[in-house]
């Protein structure tokens, strides 16, 4: 039997590191679950910018004495995934800020993707990748469908519960990209009348285009239980109905996916 070689006992250490790092992706996730849970963006952002102590924190998050060294490690990590700041200095107790991304977790901020965060980590969303391996070998169309029984625009139709939620984090998404598109692709615009935001949810990008463009006579398209939890003071015309089957005329048609793109097709 030959004795491995260092190169051969590198490249192996090597591939662990390669396997544990995916295996362990889930903790910087559901970290940040952790976190928003316990309120600690929130609390940043009451100081105004100012540093919060380590101390400080857990006493305003309810945090007994023997809990706050593991606050101090689960901060230490987001720290250094850039998801807070420690701005103290060495040998000083850790001070915290926001940063940019910690920002989009305060609550009650037009920016944010906290509706986002809580739809992909919801067990809803994450029971699916336990059912991949057998949905390969089954006859459903999606692997949510085959850990749920139905597709998940049937499980929104069925469950008002879970509709909200999607339809709150497809609209933080829009949100999120529609100043840009606004502001940044202008010329997208020039000679539109008007606009179908196929598959729009319950209205936010549509709604942002027709502000910036009072010009624009702007519709969103999408399934019937979808735009009836639409905000009732929207301010573009809500159809339901189905993509597939028909598309209102329209001088423009817009359809965003999630990875994300925005299509706008004259």
């Amino acid at each position: 039997m030959a004795h491995p070689t260092a190169a051969n006992v590198e490249e192996e250490l090597q591939a662990q590191v390669l396997i544990w790092n995916h295996l362990f992706q889930f903790v910087n996730s559901m970290s940040l679950k952790s976190v928003v849970d316990l309120g600690i963006p929130d609390v940043l952002h009451r100081n105004e910018g100012r540093p919060v102590s380590l101390s400080c924190l857990a006493s305003l998050i309810s945090i007994p004495p023997n809990r706050t060294d593991y606050l101090r490690r689960l901060m230490r990590m987001l720290v250094f995934k850039g998801c807070f700041a420690n701005v103290s200095k060495e040998g000083e107790e850790e001070n915290y800020i926001l940063t940019p991304a910690s920002r989009l977790l305060v609550k009650d901020k037009d920016t944010g993707v906290l509706p986002l965060l809580f739809f992909e980590l919801d067990p809803v969303m994450q029971s699916p990748w336990q059912s991949v391996a057998k949905w390969f070998h089954s006859d459903h169309p999606t692997a949510f469908a085959k850990a749920h029984g139905v597709d998940i625009f049937e499980m929104g139709r069925r469950s008002e519960s879970v509709n909200r939620m999607i339809n709150e984090a497809m609209a933080c998404d829009s949100r999120l990209v529609s100043k840009a598109l606004v502001e940044q692709h202008r010329d997208a615009f020039v000679g539109v009348k008007s606009l179908v935001d196929v598959g729009g949810g319950t209205g936010s990008l549509a709604e942002t285009i027709a502000k910036a463009f009072p010009s624009i006579k702007c519709a969103v398209l999408d399934l019937p239980h979808v735009v009836a939890d639409a905000p009732k003071d929207v301010v573009v015309e809500l159809v339901g109905g189905n993509m597939f089957e028909h598309v209102p005329p329209t001088d423009a048609v817009l359809l965003k996916v999630r990875e994300p793109n925005i299509f706008i097709s004259t």
